[in-house]
């Protein structure tokens, strides 16, 4: 732009030096310093002391030939002759920032060209490369999705088949064989409904009626007997008779499951669970590790798991989590370290 400028400014020079050669050699018949529209300007002596200015900036750079001040452009000549003992002309024009402007606006659609380019590169090569990690979660998903679906038929036969048996005419050594299996193919049958809750959570339809949940609660208290009796916990109930719930009998049994089996896991050997059920709520409490409260804030995110000592993929509790938003259900969680948890579902 100062190079545009300076062009310019050299010629409005050149005609301010005539003008100013005319002043000096005629100054006795006119003593008027030569001014103009399109410019103003300023001499000084050798001593770089001002002699007259018409100038509206006043910083001066005597080292430069061109340059801006003030949103005014300057520049500096030195004429072959000191007419009225001017050592150096000054000749200034407003900046009008039309360049800076033009400027502006080039660099943006330049960028935002550049960027669109860019982006439309970015995503192609990004695809390229995510390709085979892509393939790879898409193997794995539809290897968890078909291991699961061959698990269920076995485990299904497992169950019925110890479920038919008469524990009462086997010998005890036969019972504890028989209640090992029917605990081991429960807890596989528990991890498969979770897997496959997670992996079909969008396609699953609800099908809502009118449910007893009181019966639906002893009903999967009876089918976790069997697991806790590993560590001899105790069950305490006290579930209220013919309480309806409006909700999904799959959806709902997930959640009462989830919670009996995290009350169990976390249980200690020879602890309880207080089960209780009423017209507004179903609370279960154990008496088991507990939790602090930094945990609890992140209790119900998937993947989250507080104890590695215990098995699990952290889903059973997101779980419950996504039924209860489903319903409208609050959960209420307080725990202590030590003492156990309580988990209350309110509607």
């Amino acid at each position: 732009m100062l190079q545009e400028k300076r062009h310019i400014m050299q010629e409005y020079s050149n005609d301010f030096v005539f003008r100013l050669k005319d002043l000096h050699i005629n100054f006795d018949k006119y003593k008027y310093y030569p001014r103009d529209e399109k410019f103003n300007s300023a001499i000084f002596d050798s001593d770089k002391k001002l002699i007259f200015s018409t100038l509206k900036s006043k910083n001066i750079n005597f080292d430069e030939v061109t340059y801006i001040s003030d949103k005014y452009i300057h520049f500096v000549e030195e004429p072959e002759s000191y007419y009225l003992g001017a050592k150096y002309i000054i000749v200034e024009i407003k900046d009008e920032q039309i360049w800076f402007q033009s400027m502006k606006n080039e660099i943006i659609t330049y960028a935002s060209f550049a960027f669109i380019i860019l982006m439309i590169i970015g995503y192609f090569i990004t695809s390229l490369f995510l390709k085979p990690m892509r393939d790879a979660f898409n193997l794995l998903d539809r290897f968890i999705k078909d291991t699961t679906h061959e698990l269920n038929t076995p485990v299904c036969a497992i169950i019925n088949n110890i479920e038919m048996i008469d524990k009462s005419k086997l010998d005890e050594k036969l019972a504890k064989k028989i209640n090992r299996i029917d605990i081991g193919a429960k807890t596989i049958s528990n991890i498969y409904e979770d897997l496959t809750f997670i992996t079909l959570q969008n396609k699953i339809i609800s099908q809502n009626e009118e449910l007893n949940l009181s019966l639906i609660v002893y009903e999967r208290v009876e089918y976790f007997k069997s697991l806790a009796k590993i560590k001899k916990i105790d069950f305490k109930l006290s579930i209220k008779d013919d309480i309806y719930l409006f909700c999904d009998n799959k959806k709902i049994s997930k959640l009462i499951d989830n919670l009996l089996s995290n009350a169990i896991k976390y249980n200690k050997v020879l602890g309880t669970i207080s089960i209780s059920l009423d017209e507004n709520s179903l609370c279960i409490e154990d008496s088991g590790k507990g939790m602090n409260q930094k945990d609890l804030k992140s209790l119900f995110k998937r993947y989250s798991r507080f104890d590695k000592s215990v098995g699990g993929f952290g889903i059973g509790l997101n779980i419950v989590s996504l039924i209860a938003k489903e319903y409208n259900l609050k959960l209420e969680v307080s725990s202590e370290i030590n003492k156990g948890t309580k988990i209350e579902v309110i509607w």
